[in-house]
């Protein structure tokens, strides 16, 4: 028969003959189907969609097999849903769909066809069967008892199968499809198959759950979980831990070009691995090693240039003056580029000494590293050592310990990707040790080159091949090194910058940058006088990092000028016009004393960031020859000082002192800029001068520094760090200097431009230094020792 209905699309769901539910109906075309349908005869047809996630379905979207259904109630909700009660009839199926604001179509209802009822009687029992089970084994069915028992007296097998599909919780595909199915053997059929399957389902579940409870602890459920999803990926015949990953892991372990012992060790622990259930902690901590040993590059490695032609170029055009520090660095390439090809790794006396470029902050030893790298055509990566006080921060920490990694050298490796980079070790001047242990001492594997090629990290707990890597170190004093670890590297010193050197720096590099950085390069020009006060007056230092900061601060003041006040042409910044940007200059030489002074002495000092100038004071006042020292002062300075006072005990006379001095006079001596702790011997000189002075009266001379370490026999010895000294005094534009004359072999590192600009009186005794610096006594100047009153002469008040 053909019926003229209205469609309701249904959305995953499908609802069969014979059976009464409520549906909510919310789309446009379905409430005017309910409109339509309850305005004549009540007839739909219930159509399941193809695809849910459709909005507006049309005809193609929808299955030509429906139910036909007839509305019992409609109640509107406040939301404006229709919540309609209806009962499926029977089948019906979609011949044609009609013109319509909605959907309408022409269907035909299917007569009842029985099929083959041999089939249907021999199956019919056996899908009553499977059902009764089916109810005991699945917990997701909800059925009331007089639900089942209503099921138990159906007589009609098409029936039966009609209400059992109905409550069944199986896919809406599968309900199309016993929906579809006209003969009721085929039907019952159906019915039967999806009962059988399901109940094969529940029984493998129930036999993986019994033997996963066999194997778990009472008190681990999250164990049970986890064994239970290995069972049934077991049973599903896909292994235990995800195949298709461990074989992935197996294929990369292969291919990486790992040593054969290290080979078998990761080997290992996949094998642990794929025996450790999913999820577990343990399993996590496996896998993290796993991915470290992948990720170590084992012999990937950069294409090494090894040309000292380009070597220089990149040196030159990254770096101004430093020509004795280049001419080492060329030196130690070129021994490589003549072995390249020759070295044998069981000769590590081919291996190339690790460079340690020693010198004050801002000079570019870090960028000199920089340079060498990209002029070898190597990775560079470096690493920051300052504060390092943990041995684990170099070896990594065992995987015994919760977070457990590998040491700074590996995750160095690792970031560089290949096993012959470049590694700066920046600082290592600044490592410390406390109770986690010496990071030093890990270092001097590290850096050996007879035993870095055998480095094993804690972590890793596997030999690792350093030995390709070029090492670079960087300190700014060699006394915070221990002494095994220097024995390591070839030492490489980086002086600080003349006048003239920061000047041009400054103006190649430093200004280009800075002016472009602020959006100036075209409205601003800086005069070479104007970089030559900025360096004078407003930087005190070895480097340029201070100098950069003020042409910074220029820029800056000038891009403000600018906006504020616009000029056209190109705005020139000369000497005078300097405080305009940078303010009241911090440094003058004009400061310093020039006129000769008693008690007094100019001294040279050595710093971590270059040389600079040390004034020592002295005061003798009436007293009882005791000596007071300020200025927080060493242990090493307070003896230079107690050196220099018995050396004047022992030659008062010589230089017109009062052979009792040291029990008339109390002597002071101060060390300007009391905040700095100041230690060493190089002021052994300074000192005896100025107590000398103050103990006799006689000046002395300002416009001259010295340096020298005393001895009790009035011998001037050997001091360190001459070049610094000598640059410092050039700058504050002293022209006179004494040093030792054991130093005069190192006054060869003195730039040329700056000897030929200072006057340099080696000495060998403390006599000479006297000599050339004490001037007379003032005629009118008064004692030094006030006249004592005579035994038979009354004191004042008597």
């Amino acid at each position: 028969m053909i019926w003229e209905l209205p469609v309701i699309a249904l959305r995953n769901t499908v609802i069969m003959p014979g059976t009464t539910v409520n549906i909510d109906v919310g789309r446009a075309k379905s409430k005017r189907a309910i409109d339509e349908a309850q305005a004549s005869d009540k007839r739909v047809i219930l159509l399941t969609q193809r695809d849910q996630r459709t909005d507006d379905p049309l005809g193609e979207d929808l299955h030509k097999m429906g139910t036909l259904a007839v509305i019992k109630q409609v109640v509107r909700l406040p939301d404006s849903t229709l919540q309609v009660l209806i009962e499926g009839l029977e089948r019906a199926e979609v011949t044609e769909y009609l013109p319509s604001p909605y959907l309408r179509v022409n269907a035909e209802t299917k007569p009842r066809d029985l099929g083959d009822e041999r089939v249907t009687q021999v199956l019919l029992p056996e899908a009553r069967n499977a059902f009764e089970e089916y109810v005991k084994q699945n917990k997701n069915l909800r059925l009331e008892s007089f639900q089942l028992e209503n099921l138990r007296s159906l007589t009609d097998a098409g029936l039966y199968a009609d209400l059992l599909t109905h409550h069944s919780t199986w896919s809406v595909d599968e309900k199309q499809a016993i929906l579809d199915a006209v003969p009721v053997s085929n039907r019952v059929e159906l019915v039967l198959k999806n009962l059988n399957r399901d109940l094969e389902r529940f029984n493998l579940d129930r036999q993986i759950a019994q033997r996963v409870k066999e194997q778990m602890d009472q008190n681990q459920r999250e164990y049970y979980l986890r064994e239970q999803m290995k069972a049934i990926s077991k049973e599903l015949g896909n292994g235990e831990e995800g195949p298709a990953e461990m074989d992935a892991l197996r294929d990369r372990i292969m291919k990486a070009g790992m040593p054969e012992k290290v080979q078998e060790k990761a080997l290992k622990e996949l094998a642990r691995l794929e025996r450790t259930p999913g999820g577990s902690p343990e399993g996590t901590v496996i896998r993290n090693y796993i991915d470290w040993l992948l990720d170590v590059p084992w012999t990937k490695s950069d294409e090494e240039i090894l040309d000292i032609k380009r070597t220089r170029e990149f040196l030159d055009e990254d770096h101004y003056g430093l020509q004795d520090v280049k001419e080492r660095i060329l030196e130690f390439l070129a021994v490589r580029q003549l072995r390249a090809g020759k070295e044998d790794k069981n000769d590590r006396e081919l291996r190339a000494p690790i460079l340690c470029l020693v010198g004050p902050p801002g000079v570019g030893k870090t960028s000199l590293g920089k340079s060498i790298a990209r002029s070898l055509n190597r990775n560079f990566v470096r690493m920051a050592l300052g504060g390092v006080r943990d041995e684990a921060e170099i070896r990594g920490h065992r995987r015994t310990y919760i977070g457990s990694m590998p040491g700074r050298i590996i995750q160095a490796m690792k970031q560089a990707g290949v096993v012959n980079p470049v590694i700066l070790l920046d600082e290592i001047d600044k490592m410390s040790a406390d109770w986690r242990g010496d990071p030093a001492s890990a270092m001097l594997e590290v850096l050996d080159p007879e035993q870095n090629n055998t480095f094993q990290d804690h972590y890793m707990e596997v030999q690792y091949d350093l030995s390709n890597v070029m090492f670079i170190t960087t300190a700014n004093s060699l006394s915070t090194i221990p002494r095994p670890l220097l024995d390591r590297m070839e030492v490489i010193q980086i002086p600080g910058y003349t006048l003239e050197e920061k000047v041009q720096i400054a103006k190649q590099y430093r200004l280009p940058r800075q002016l472009r950085a602020h959006g100036v390069e075209s409205k601003v020009e800086v005069t070479d006088g104007a970089l030559t006060r900025i360096s004078q007056e407003y930087t005190a230092e070895a480097g340029v990092r201070n100098l950069d900061r003020e042409i910074s601060k220029l820029a800056r003041k000038a891009a403000r000028e600018l906006l504020e006040t616009p000029w056209d042409d190109t705005k020139v910044i000369d000497a005078p016009q300097v405080p305009d940007y940078l303010g009241v200059p911090r440094y003058r030489r004009d400061e310093m004393e020039r006129e000769p002074q008693v008690g007094a002495a100019q001294g040279m000092a050595w710093t971590a960031v270059g040389g600079a100038l040390l004034v020592v004071e002295a005061l003798a006042t009436p007293g009882t020859g005791k000596v007071s020292l300020t200025g927080s002062l060493g242990d090493v300075m307070k003896e230079s000082a107690q050196a220099a006072v018995a050396y004047l005990r022992a030659h008062a006379t010589k230089y017109g002192a009062d052979p009792e001095f040291y029990k008339k006079l109390d002597i002071h001596l101060h060390f300007p800029d009391g905040a700095t702790p100041k230690d060493g011997p190089s002021a052994g000189i300074t000192i005896a001068t100025a107590v000398a002075s103050a103990i006799t009266g006689r000046p002395v001379r300002m416009d001259v520094s010295m340096t020298g370490e005393i001895s009790l026999r009035g011998k001037v010895l050997r001091i360190g760090g001459v070049k610094e000294k000598l640059l410092a005094a050039h700058q504050a534009g002293i022209r006179t200097v004494i040093v030792p004359k054991d130093n005069e072999p190192n006054l060869v590192d003195i730039p040329e431009s700056i000897r030929k600009e200072l006057r340099i009186i080696p000495v060998a005794t403390v006599s000479e230094v006297l000599d050339l610096l004490l001037l007379d006594r003032p005629k009118d100047a008064p004692p030094v020792i006030p006249p004592q009153p005579s035994p038979d002469q009354p004191s004042a008040g008597a």
